[in-house]
């Protein structure tokens, strides 16, 4: 099978073809397992992170992509849940101990061994991969691939921010960042809390156009006041001036739930100046994201159908995701990035 595979960890600024187009041995799934003819495959900021050894992959070379849709096209001994040509998709999370506290909740986003999709085990910039039956979901009928794929981590991880936030419908939410997971958010916000405003903080003039065509009231730059103060905050950046900017706009209260598995250090120096009456006193509170459980990816997945929620996203072809990434590192965004696979 063709695989776009990262071979060594490097600085996008120095190598903007960190992705390598070769052939591996098309995968036999094991006991519980069933392999993927891949259709499609949505492009993540966490890729650059893995690319630039924020949380780098645990072996190399590495299939990377944990957004990915197609059909089944073989199943291993004991595995039950699908059958052949089904339609699914894989997302972050690949695999978990399942007997730890954690898993026995329903929160092995949590757990200390679960392993990840295309950082730990071969990912979705390929032609086929093979996954346990267990962490794999149905794509509802009313998706085509290339919209839910962008659900399965994007849609997924801002639905789980969104929980995570505690908003209600008529309190006021803010989004820094305006990509893949933002522009979903806005629009599941836009249905389910109808009374609800929504404010975004965006540095490119792009964003925050798009932004206000998808409903947000208000739209500015990273450390433009908002008319009105925020009961939440949700970040989806990877640097730190968002998050110190966005504790000064929340009212008392209020929460900033950051979304990024991992900060850039470019301006960690910002913290030090953190002053605690102005960004943290009356009970602010600041939470993050880890990963996302499979519950929040099948809840997402039935509520973007119902709505339905339709992704904006850009289509590219297997061999050219070195191009969507160096696109994404530079911010020239408007919504998902998708590989287009078979």
């Amino acid at each position: 099978m063709k695989a776009m595979v990262l071979e060594n960890i490097c600085r996008l600024d120095e190598n903007a073809r960190p992705l390598r187009m070769i052939t591996l041995p098309d995968p036999v799934p094991g006991k519980g397992e069933i392999v993927l003819k891949l259709s499609v495959c949505g492009v993540c900021h966490t890729e650059l992170d893995e690319i630039e050894g924020r949380t780098p992959p645990t072996v190399l070379p590495m299939v990377l992509g944990h957004q990915a849709v197609g059909r089944v096209a073989a199943i291993g001994l004991d595995a039950n849940r699908f059958t052949k040509g089904d339609r699914v998709g894989v997302a972050w999370i690949f695999s978990a101990c399942g007997s730890c506290d954690f898993c026995r909740t329903g929160r092995e986003n949590l757990c200390s061994e679960f392993l990840a999709t295309g950082r730990d085990a071969n990912g979705g910039y390929a032609e086929y991969m093979c996954v346990s039956e267990d962490f794999v979901y149905a794509i509802p009928d009313r998706l085509e691939d290339a919209e839910a794929a962008p659900l399965l981590c994007a849609g997924a991880i801002g639905y789980r921010s969104m929980r995570l936030a505690g908003v209600s419908n008529g309190q006021h939410l803010g989004l820094t960042g305006f990509g893949a997971s933002a522009h979903l958010v806005l629009k599941m916000v836009t249905h389910r809390y109808p009374e609800s405003k929504v404010f975004v903080f965006a540095r490119s003039k792009k964003e925050r156009e798009f932004a206000r065509d998808l409903g947000a009231c208000w739209a500015g730059n990273i450390g433009e006041p908002p008319p009105e103060p925020l009961d939440a905050v949700i970040d989806t950046t990877p640097a730190w001036k968002p998050v110190m900017e966005a504790l000064k706009c929340l009212r008392p209260g209020g929460r900033l739930v950051i979304n990024a598995i991992r900060k850039e250090s470019r301006d960690s120096d910002l913290l030090m100046q953190l002053d605690y009456p102005v960004h943290l006193w009356m009970e602010k509170e600041i939470k993050s994201v880890a990963n996302v459980a499979r519950q929040d990816v099948r809840e997402f997945l039935e509520i973007a159908a119902d709505i339905p929620i339709k992704p904006e996203y850009r289509e590219y072809a297997l061999e050219d995701a070195n191009t969507a990434l160096m696109e994404l590192k530079h911010g020239k965004i408007r919504g998902a990035k998708v590989l287009r696979i078979g």
